[in-house]
């Protein structure tokens, strides 16, 4: 797998593109370098979304899963919990 620094890369898009689309090469761009970006065939980022598809889709099963096992909490009484002041609560 190539590596060019950004510079190279804009300056030849065109054949990374060709590279990538017709001879399933992959380009790795490195900013600083740094590797910030890689161009791949579009069917590497399709193979890549199923798997995490298929990881979304295990991880609900199980929280369903643990849903049905544990129960669960009704909103009303997570909304009416004092909050405990993490990152996320806004200030009192």
């Amino acid at each position: 797998m190539d590596k060019l620094n950004t510079t190279e890369a804009r300056e030849n898009l065109a054949e990374i593109l060709n590279r990538v689309a017709y001879g399933k090469d992959r380009v790795r761009i490195t900013r600083h370098g740094k590797e910030v970006a890689a161009v791949v065939p579009i069917e590497d980022l399709e193979r890549i979304e199923m798997i995490e598809n298929e990881n979304d889709v295990r991880a609900a099963g199980e929280a369903l899963e643990e849903a049905r096992e544990k129960g669960t909490v009704p909103w009303e009484k997570i909304k009416e919990a004092p909050r405990t002041g993490g990152a996320n609560s806004p200030p009192q």
